[in-house]
């Protein structure tokens, strides 16, 4: 941790589970790195205590805070304001606390965005299943839409709904209706058969639970690049099934890296330092 003093800011994540998480090994180093007297912790927050910790995070001047599972969505209303791009997502994961006033943002979608162009991914016209709908898939699936991706939206039956509701928010961006199905193996081998792009956005294959996996080994092909969203382990259960299958691969390192970078850059105001993060980020990935 950052040597500190009184006058040190806060910052953090929330969320439920977050021991995983490697974010406050990551934003320390940087604060380190840009000699600011900021520290980063984890903190494990339930569902039915979000609203307490809101509140917590405004009566104790925490500058700023993460959002990730199972918050990114029911966060909203507990917010004061919303930077544009997450109002059109639906989802924040990056929260700015200026004096009292909480205001939302959604750093995943341009963190996504970054992770395609260093991985030379170009969506544009290209079918693309999308795993889940909760509030990283929609960062995802918003960013491909806009990029003019031909989408399909693949959850799980018990929040279908979920999946209707994002589909129905990404029809207008998309230009055309957005299919939105239940996530079974028919609508997989379906939705896979021509395929270009497989993007999870489902925490499955996550660590500790690191022996699943969202698609099934028989359905991943040659041409077919893979998108694993999930960055602990980095080959995860899917990418390793994917690469023996003959088709491409991205972890979701990169996307951990850029989404963290642009939030400590809307607390600092300081640019951060990829490079330095990037290295903290693989160091704690070796060791698990």
């Amino acid at each position: 941790m950052p040597v500190t003093s009184g006058a040190a800011r806060c910052c953090g994540i929330i969320g439920d589970p977050v021991a995983h998480s490697l974010s406050p090994a990551m934003h320390n180093a940087a604060f380190r790195e840009l000699g600011l007297d900021f520290v980063y912790v984890p903190f494990r927050v339930k569902s039915d205590e979000l609203a307490a910790a809101i509140g917590g995070m405004r009566s104790l001047n925490i500058r700023g805070l993460n959002v990730t599972v199972p918050h990114k969505v029911s966060v909203i209303p507990l917010l004061d304001g919303l930077d544009g791009l997450a109002e059109r997502i639906g989802a924040v994961n990056t929260i700015v606390n200026d004096d009292g006033v909480l205001k939302g943002y959604n750093t995943d979608a341009a963190g996504f965005r970054q992770t395609l162009i260093s991985n030379g991914v170009r969506p544009e016209g290209k079918r693309v299943v999308v795993l889940g709908a909760g509030g990283a898939a929609r960062a995802v699936a918003f960013t491909l839409a806009e990029q003019g991706a031909e989408l399909v939206i693949l959850n799980r039956r018990q929040e279908l709904d979920w999946a209707v509701e994002l589909a129905r928010r990404l029809s207008p961006v998309a230009g055309k209706k957005v299919p939105a199905l239940e996530m079974n193996q028919e609508n997989l081998a379906r939705a896979l058969e021509e395929a270009d792009l497989l993007v999870n956005a489902t925490s499955v294959g996550m660590s500790p639970d690191t022996g699943g996996t969202p698609v099934a080994a028989h359905l991943l092909k040659p041409g077919l690049t893979v998108f694993d969203i999930v960055y602990n382990p980095v080959r995860t259960r899917l990418l390793a099934e994917a690469e023996r299958a003959g088709a491409g691969t991205v972890s979701g390192v990169d996307m951990l890296l850029w989404q963290g970078a642009l939030a400590l850059e809307l607390w600092t105001g300081v640019g951060a330092p990829v490079e330095v993060m990037r290295a903290q980020i693989l160091a704690g990935l070796a060791g698990t």
